[in-house]
């Protein structure tokens, strides 16, 4: 029987790769997101057949939403044995111009997103003493970035969920890990480097170095880098990995 492999913000960007990848390793796949059109306009270029893969719509912000879509992804596929925490928000702002709303929901996406998920496979996993969590948590939860300040504090938080967790979960065949990419080639660095374009009248080249600019190897990085780092935690040789963060930033946290 194939694994079931969930992942939340599966639309587009590192979740939509990280779907095509392990829909190519063998696994039954739920796209989870927002936007319903989306994820099923990503579901239909996987190379696959329709019934190894569904879509679901969710807001991992809010803790029914979630109970809904994973209960609709295991009457499709069944038990979740892999739960990818892709879903995630970036707004940038100074932090003396943040307000609690925003804050609050940066973290409601973010970190209590990554929680009510969590909290819906881990029975489960327990119960089966299999289990594969991964949390993409970016490297800012290694390392702090101006501007971002809401999202830094969410990420840390996620990073120091797995790190927990991973400890309570180590003996029970289930591991959970975070993989942390640097600024990576999405449509929400795009979207940034336009806006830069438009508000301060660089060129793109310039636009695009204040993102390459913190990765040594001076890129951006391929979403399907962040896929492969995923894939290799969900396969077996990768059963001894157990609360990391692998970082896939070209040397930017070099520690």
């Amino acid at each position: 029987m194939k694994k079931h492999a969930l992942i939340t913000g599966a639309g587009t960007g590192i979740g939509a790769s990280i779907a095509a990848t392990l829909v190519k390793a063998g696994f039954r796949t739920s796209l989870l997101g927002r936007r319903k059109g989306q994820l099923e306009m990503t579901a239909a270029k996987l190379d696959t057949a329709v019934e190894n893969r569904q879509c679901m719509s969710c807001d991992v912000g809010i803790e029914s939403s979630v109970k809904q879509a994973f209960s609709q992804a295991r009457k499709g596929f069944g038990e979740i044995h892999i739960l990818v925490n892709c879903a995630g928000i970036a707004p940038t702002n100074p932090f003396h111009k943040l307000t609690s709303k925003q804050w609050n929901e940066v973290l409601k996406v973010n970190l209590n997103g990554v929680f009510h998920c969590t909290a819906e496979v881990i029975g489960d996993m327990r119960n089966s003493r299999y289990g594969r969590i991964i949390n993409i948590a970016s490297t800012a939860s290694l390392r702090g970035y101006a501007y971002v300040s809401a999202y830094t504090a969410a990420k840390h938080g996620v990073l120091g969920l797995t790190r927990a967790l991973a400890l309570e979960c180590a003996a029970m065949g289930i591991t959970v890990n975070a993989v942390c990419p640097g600024y990576t080639d999405t449509e929400i660095i795009s979207q940034a480097v336009s806006n830069i374009m438009a508000t301060t009248g660089q060129s793109r080249q310039q636009a695009e170095a204040n993102f390459t600019s913190t990765n040594p190897q001076g890129r951006l990085i391929d979403p399907e880098e962040v896929a492969a780092t995923v894939a290799w935690l969900c396969s077996d040789s990768a059963k001894s990995i157990n609360g990391q963060a692998i970082s896939v930033c070209g040397g930017e946290t070099n520690f």
